[in-house]
């Protein structure tokens, strides 16, 4: 859908900045069911010292207070790779509705990779899930940025 790809487009511009303070090049947009950008985010982890300080949490985070509810559903997250498992569960507990994700981690996801939370029968929310949406772009800048480091 070129919505999905233009939301992907402002991750992987979240991606960028995300990359630009050090941090893992991931990034995260939050969009309302109107459309509407609600929360953008990046990785900062090194930067907060705080391991939940994933893109996609922070982007929770920055939603939930604007709207002063913890839930947000009928939201849609744009993320530029698979999320984990903690984000995964995070964005679970947000009721979010769909989760659209650039590349695939084959290390680490939550959503089709190690896992699939998303289809588990056993939770009492499941997300629609649409992945490699500007697949190459995002498995580029995570390639070049782990290949820089080694």
């Amino acid at each position: 859908m070129e919505i999905d790809y233009q939301y992907m487009g402002e991750a992987l511009a979240q991606a960028r900045e995300a990359l630009a303070a050090g941090e893992v090049p991931v990034g995260a947009v939050l969009v309302g069911e109107g459309g509407e950008v609600m929360a953008r985010a990046y990785n900062r982890p090194i930067g907060l010292s705080d391991p939940t300080a994933h893109a996609e949490v922070l982007a929770l985070r920055e939603a939930a207070a604007r709207l002063g509810n913890y839930r947000l559903p009928g939201t849609t997250v744009y993320v530029t790779i698979e999320p984990c498992l903690m984000c995964l569960g995070a964005l679970l507990q947000a009721r979010v509705a769909r989760l659209v994700f650039g590349a695939p981690d084959p290390k680490g996801g939550a959503c089709v990779s190690l896992y699939r939370l998303p289809e588990d029968p056993r939770l009492n929310h499941h997300l629609e899930v649409t992945g490699g949406v500007r697949e190459a772009e995002c498995r580029e800048l995570l390639q070049d940025f782990f290949r820089e480091r080694r």
